[in-house]
């Protein structure tokens, strides 16, 4: 599988294997460079940070002109008021914003609502969908991997579909 990283900032990132790996340094808001990026790929995945709407509106649009359908992106529990007890404010605003973007959109998304994130190196998770409660709290980086791994290599699996993520 050759994978194909756009980061903001390469330098901090050193190459793990390039000769399957290709790093490019650009910005999300740059369609043009993002398009270039993005032909040929199968998927794409988003973890962004910052003006979330905006970076959103450029990848749906960089997606529909290179012709590429799937979409896994990173978004937050408590966007949709799912969490019990919990009222997030406008802190979650960013997130609700993009979600309901990729949401509007004619893409093969899955919105990923992880809990907080831990580094237990157990692979152990469990999903809710859209309208349901979230359940748990947590999650370990190595189950949202595992996750992401998952829908990446399997494209029809939870197509259009937000799942909330945390440990079992």
């Amino acid at each position: 599988m050759a994978l194909t990283l756009y980061l903001r900032r390469a330098k901090r990132l050193s190459n793990p294997d390039p000769a399957r790996v290709s790093i490019v340094e650009g910005d999300v808001l740059d369609q043009t460079m993002l398009e270039a990026a993005m032909r040929g790929q199968d998927v794409v995945y988003a973890n962004l940070a910052g003006d979330m709407a905006a970076q959103s509106g450029t990848i749906i649009a960089a997606m529909k002109a290179v012709g590429l359908k799937r979409l896994i992106f990173i978004s937050s529990m408590g966007i949709y008021s799912e969490v019990p007890s919990e009222r997030y404010r406008s802190v979650l605003d960013p997130y609700r914003d993009a979600t309901a973007l990729i949401e509007a959109s004619s893409l093969d998304y899955t919105i990923l609502r992880p809990g907080w994130f831990i580094r237990d190196k157990t692979v152990s998770y469990q999903l809710t969908q859209k309208g349901e409660a979230f359940r748990g709290h947590d999650v370990s980086l190595n189950s949202l991997s595992d996750l992401i791994v998952k829908l990446a290599l399997v494209p029809h699996l939870e197509v259009r579909r937000s799942l909330g993520v945390s440990t079992k």
